[in-house]
């Protein structure tokens, strides 16, 4: 039995203030402006017959089962093209209808094959069920001549499996273009085609390619759209159709995608991307739809390990075991080198509820404020400039929002790939006619693609970030296109005038600064006015504003520009930071950070600690604790020699990978809870199985504050999800965790964190999810901030200074190394690299322009050397003009490339964040791998050797 399926509407819903009335089938039905009569009519109760028609794609009129008769027309006009009209009298039942809708199915049915007990789709077929709804009984023209099905051309010669997730089989196509039209209006791609005419149209991938060698990206649009099995996701191929679903929240980057996980008993079928998702709207990408096969794969490791030294195999044991060992080495640990000795690292890859708890189990347990989080290696810089500026360290819109932008900067992000489905959202509003500014040292994708190109591209050189936004600033100030009203309303002007003075300094100008940017004046004047006088104008970043030295700065310019230019506190406009992984919101959110506790409050603020005590029966301390470069120069020294490290990979992702190393090697204890054996877990003493997302109950915040719940699918393969072990953990080390469900940590965290405070999983079940601040005067959350003040009363204009930073090139390292991120892989890869994404990406690469790969004799696919002040590493060679001269691009999704081996310990002034996008390198053709990853391999080898043998099943 298939699963039962939404309500579709037939064409999208239509906003307007204006409301008309017509009658259907003499029903009366009112509707806004706009809507057709196909949605209309589905709005009363009437189902109309279609196959081209689906609301999630703008009307197409092409498989004409949607014929109606409207009184006063001649003909019978598709009901999906045709808007209703005030007064409009339809009906969509009469004997006429019937037999047109029939004889259009007939010729539908006599060019389709005939398998559907045995086709995929048997049970959810929108073709077979609207053979059903029309009383199609027989088919009069026979199956003989030319066809579209016959078995040695069609399914032979032209069934395209060359895609891991899904397979195209053109003898079940209709043409009804859906797969062709989700591709260009809800992905963006234009990939797909209808090739051919007449009788030899068909959908082609690019120029009748193979889906593999085309130009689709996977996102999954083509599928969900397809009435029949002509695309077909492999596992319903493999399984068959599911038999219930659960609504739950991709756990990839911090767009935040809401799923229907369709599950046959405990096995995921299919992740189909949720219609009334807030965050995409029924949207995918290839990670979130199709990339969930990590969660079973072989290298999850199950059962609780432990180990006194890491030269030692490991010792499977049970839970109570392992974390009794791990409470009494913590214990051993404080007791004789005191009580700052161990600490915790929390995760943006996990929920809500168990971030909650780590950094409580640091503070009550462990009696310190030493806990950390991955976000400060990603966004800190967001949560202090936003803070200083606008009152509160998150972004202010919601990502419908850039639907009402008039102008858009994208600055040091890469939305295509880094946050796909907001990026293919941004696309449909560049088609609209927004106009873009792209602020990046590389060409990113939305530079130029289809039906898109930047009005302007300042391809700045990386490190420059501030000079740029201040010269920007210069233009506005000094041409007069600051809007002052908002200016003396909303902020303060004293600070104004402080900053208005600053910026408008000679040495600000776009023709000062150009000698640091890189950047002709006349593109940053002409991108200033562009965005100071284009309407409603909203600034989208990621990390190649915050993984700089400066990356507070630039966030604190940011955000003078958006006050002085008054884009903030609307729709369409608003500084939007892209969070990278799914929960680096939440993370933060939750008090991960040595100097706050959860809610964004300083430890030092007495009565936020009266209120924890009297929640937790214990008072954190006062002074902040160490941060995580902090807890690996104090192991160093011998002073802190336990970590806890739930969900994070920090030898992988963290800066100069070789003083990471050998932090942890210095370490007692070394507690690590995760999927697999990451890089951390080498250097692991105890190693505690994590839950995948689809393992556990919880919540994670998205990069627009969006709260959604996180729905357990499967049960935990470790029989335990996250938030036990942490409690487990706590209660070993004497401090109660009594939680039943994670809904009672989340109450707590609503208790004790005032944006939270209307928080709850009721209230999440009922409205979908939240944005906070949702409170007593938000209940039902706070789609857009600072509408009428912000959050501190009045904004703030800080001082932005250009401070050039220390990591310069020289003679011996003449170019500059910048890192980032590629659609089918995810962070450190640890999940995407367990499923076929890698078909698509299988090893990081240098990107190298072609004037400096043809100075040192580099060819495409060469092995190339980089050399910084850090360390050595060996990746292949792409020679591409994406890059300017000077500057050198890779990724950092695979352990053995070592990209981290290289960047250096340099970090943003306020928060400590790596300057991961500016690292002085040169590159060199070589023939070896580098010897930090000869050792990588042998050292990688010998843990893999020192885990326990899996027993063969019989």
């Amino acid at each position: 039995m298939s699963l039962p399926r939404e309500t579709d509407y037939g064409t999208p819903a239509r906003k307007s203030e204006k409301e008309i009335t017509l009658s259907i089938d003499g029903i009366e039905v009112t509707v806004p402006a706009g809507t057709s009569v196909m949605r209309a009519a589905q709005e009363c109760g009437s189902s109309i017959p279609k196959l081209c028609a689906t609301d999630s794609l703008e009307p197409f009129g092409s498989c004409r089962l949607c014929l109606v008769e409207i009184e006063g027309r001649r003909g019978y006009p598709a009901s999906c093209t045709t808007i209703a009209e005030a007064g409009m009298q339809v009906r969509t039942q009469t004997p006429k209808l019937a037999d047109i809708r029939r004889g259009v199915m007939e010729l539908y049915i006599s060019d389709h094959p005939l398998d559907c007990l045995t086709c995929s789709a048997n049970g959810n077929c929108e073709l077979q069920d609207m053979t059903g709804v029309v009383g199609l009984r027989e088919v009069r023209y026979g199956m003989k001549g030319k066809n579209h099905f016959d078995l040695l051309s069609a399914l032979t010669k032209e069934k395209d499996e060359s895609n891991p997730y899904f397979s195209y089989d053109p003898s079940k196509c209709i043409v009804c273009n859906r797969c062709v039209r989700a591709c260009e209006e809800t992905q963006g791609t234009f990939a797909l085609t209808i090739s051919g005419r007449g009788f030899e149209s068909r959908v082609s991938p690019g120029d009748s390619q193979p889906f593999m060698e085309s130009e689709c990206v996977s996102c999954g649009a083509c599928v969900q759209a397809c009435p029949t099995a002509t695309l077909m996701e492999k596992g319903v191929i493999e399984h068959g159709q599911a038999e219930k679903k659960v609504t739950t929240t991709c756990a990839y980057c911090g767009v935040g995608c809401s799923f229907d996980a369709e599950v046959k008993g405990t096995t995921v079928v299919r992740m189909v991307p949720s219609k009334d998702g807030g965050a995409n709207h029924g949207h995918s990408c290839v990670k979130g739809r199709f990339a969930f096969g990590y969660a079973t794969h072989a290298d999850r490791i199950t059962t609780p390990m432990i180990r006194k030294s890491i030269e030692d195999a490991w010792q499977p044991v049970s839970w109570d075991e392992a974390i009794s060992y791990a409470a009494s080495e913590f214990k051993r640990i404080q007791a004789k080198h005191g009580r700052d000795s161990v600490g915790g690292i929390t995760s943006s890859r996990c929920t809500n509820e168990e971030t909650y708890l780590v950094q409580k189990l640091v503070r009550a347990a462990f009696g310190n404020n030493n806990v950390d989080t991955c976000a400060r290696v990603c966004h800190s810089p967001t949560g202090y400039g936003l803070k200083q500026t606008l009152g509160e360290s998150a972004g202010t819109q919601t990502f419908d929002s850039v639907m009402k932008a008039d102008v858009i900067m994208v600055m040091g992000a890469n939305p295509t790939d880094g946050h796909p489905v907001f990026g293919s959202q941004m696309k449909r509003r560049l088609r609209e006619g927004a106009k873009l500014i792209v602020v990046d040292p590389r060409s990113i994708d939305l530079v130029r693609s289809p039906h898109i190109r930047a009005e302007q591209h300042l391809k700045l050189k990386p490190g420059s970030n501030v000079a740029l936004i201040t010269s920007m600033a210069h233009v506005v100030v000094t041409e007069d296109m600051v809007k002052e009203d908002f200016v003396r309303e909303r902020c303060e002007w004293h600070s104004f005038e402080q900053w208005r003075d600053f910026v408008a300094r000679p040495e600000n100008s776009p023709e000062a600064m150009e000698q640091h940017t890189g950047v002709p004046a006349a593109d940053v004047r002409a991108a200033a006015r562009l965005f100071a006088t284009g309407g409603n104008a909203a600034i989208y970043y990621g990390l190649g504003v915050t993984e700089h030295s400066q990356g507070s700065t630039t966030v604190i310019g940011i955000a003078n520009l958006a006050m002085a230019t008054g884009n903030i506190g609307r729709e369409g406009v608003g500084v939007n930071p892209l969070r990278g992984q799914n929960n680096v919101q939440g993370s933060c959110d939750m008090g991960s950070f040595p100097h706050e506790l959860p809610g964004y409050r300083h430890v030092s603020d007495a009565a936020t600690r009266a209120l924890f005590k009297d929640a937790w029966g214990v008072e954190p301390q006062p002074e902040p604790g160490l941060r995580i470069p902090n807890m690996f120069e104090a192991a160093m020294d011998g002073t802190f020699l336990g970590l806890y490290c739930e969900g994070e990979d920090i030898v992988q992702s963290d800066p100069n990978t070789q003083h990471v190393e050998a932090a942890l090697r210095a370490m007692e204890c070394v507690v690590v809870q995760d999927l697999f054996l990451n890089e951390t877990a080498k250097f692991a003493h105890v190693f505690l199985p994590g839950s995948s997302f689809l393992e556990k109950d919880g919540t994670f915040t998205n990069a627009e504050r969006r709260i959604s719940r996180v729905r357990k699918v499967m049960p935990p393969l470790a029989g335990k999800e996250d938030w036990e072990v942490t409690c487990m953990l706590s209660n070993a080390l004497g401090y109660p965790m009594d939680y039943r469900h994670p809904s009672e940590i989340m109450d707590e965290i609503a208790r004790l964190t005032p944006t939270f405070h209307g928080v709850s999983y009721e209230r999440l079940d009922e409205l979908g999810s939240i944005q906070w601040p949702c409170n007593e005067q938000a209940p039902e959350g706070t789609p857009i901030m600072h509408i009428d003040q912000f959050v501190r009363g009045k904004g703030r204009f800080m001082l932005t200074e250009y401070v050039p930073t220390e990591e310069r090139t020289s003679k011996r390292f003449p170019l500059i190394l910048t890192t980032g991120r590629i659609l089918s892989q995810y962070n450190v890869g640890a999940q995407t690299r367990r499923t076929a994404n890698s078909m698509w990406h299988d090893e990081d690469r240098l990107e190298i322009h072609p004037a400096d790969a043809e100075t040192r004799g580099i060819n495409e696919g060469d092995w190339v050397g980089i050399t910084s002040r850090a360390g050595e590493t060996v990746l292949r060679a792409r020679v591409s003009e994406r890059m300017q001269p000077g500057v050198v691009y890779t990724t950092f999704h695979f352990p053995e490339s070592g990209a981290n081996v290289i960047t250096t310990d340099n970090s943003d002034w306020a928060t400590n964040c790596p300057e991961y996008k500016v690292t002085a390198v040169e590159v060199t053709r070589v023939t070896q791998p580098s010897e930090w990853q000869q050792r990588y391999r042998d050292f990688s080898q010998q843990q893999i050797d020192l885990l326990p043998k899996k027993r063969e099943k019989v």
